[in-house]
């Protein structure tokens, strides 16, 4: 999956050998607004039900949809099959967490950028070319520009962020790693229900001390089908008809994305320096995927 990442990806692909269709272009695009758009959604819950209240929702509604999808056979799994789905689940609650506590202090835009720090960096590091090392300092320069010491500046959003980048880049890691021990989405679908499962004592503890309001749990709900359920069934789709260079491209621009949505839903505007950073870590990759050999 992609930025705010929503449910688990499935963690193998086969590379498809026709062209980019209109279909999957569309998809993307379809699937890169609803995510993004389901973030500043449930941002607007976070007075009533705060970014914990608001993630415990999402993780059920991801649990529901991948345990529709991946229907997992989890009395039959191993113990080594079991090791990298609980890291996976704790992975996948922390990376929501950061992220939803960061886009809470320091707003949608810087947040997503911040976390999409963790696949560039795997990207990245999988090679040793220079023109690698130009990405790595491009991306670095905004890094540094968009935490430059300022009176606002929200040092622990901003590490929110970068602690979303590292659950990111161990979310990638790990699903490769429970891809190749679980066929198809059952190891994803099992740690969304252990993640879910965690949550459980937060949701109530939420409940019990802030009762949500209609609204706040419409926007929660939202959240979780927009930023979640629809990403993760319209990239099985996408998948299937879209390059995986040509997708890796496109999700490079979820930072531009989550910035105008933040821009345009929630009137967190930018400042144009902001903007030049933002720029700097989406040209990072944007140059790797397409200097990259095949």
């Amino acid at each position: 999956m992609h930025t705010a990442p929503a449910g688990p990806a499935p963690a193998t692909r086969t590379e498809p050998t026709h062209r980019t269709s209109p279909a999957g272009v569309a998809a993307m695009v379809g699937s890169g607004m609803s995510n993004q758009i389901g973030a500043a959604t449930g941002s607007l819950a976070f007075p009533v039900l705060g970014p914990v209240g608001v993630v415990a929702v999402r993780q059920y509604v991801a649990a529901t949809v991948l345990l529709a999808v991946g229907r997992p056979a989890l009395r039959s799994f191993t113990w080594r099959q079991w090791r990298p789905v609980l890291l996976l689940a704790v992975v996948f609650g922390t990376m929501n967490l950061s992220l939803y506590t960061a886009i809470d202090r320091v707003g949608l835009g810087l947040a997503v950028t911040l976390e999409f720090l963790g696949p560039l960096a795997i990207a990245l590091s999988a090679t040793r070319r220079r023109v690698d090392a130009l990405c790595a300092l491009m991306a670095a320069a905004g890094v540094v520009t968009l935490m430059r010491p300022q009176p606002s500046t929200d040092y622990v959003g901003m590490g929110f962020g970068l602690l979303g980048a590292v659950c990111w880049a161990s979310y990638i890691l790990l699903n490769r790693t429970v891809g190749s021990r679980i066929p198809g989405a059952q190891g994803s679908a099992a740690a969304a229900l252990l993640s879910a499962v965690m949550f459980l004592p937060v949701g109530l503890y939420v409940v019990l001390r802030h009762p949500p309001t209609a609204a706040s749990l419409g926007y929660a709900v939202a959240a979780g089908v927009l930023a979640s359920a629809v990403p993760y069934l319209v990239d099985l789709f996408t998948l299937r008809h879209v390059p995986a260079a040509a997708f890796g491209l496109f999700m490079s621009v979820n930072p531009v994305l989550a910035a105008l949505v933040g821009w345009i839903g929630l009137g967190q505007g930018l400042g144009w320096i902001e903007g030049a950073a933002i720029g700097a870590v989406v040209g990072a990759n944007v140059l790797s995927i397409l200097t990259s050999r095949s």
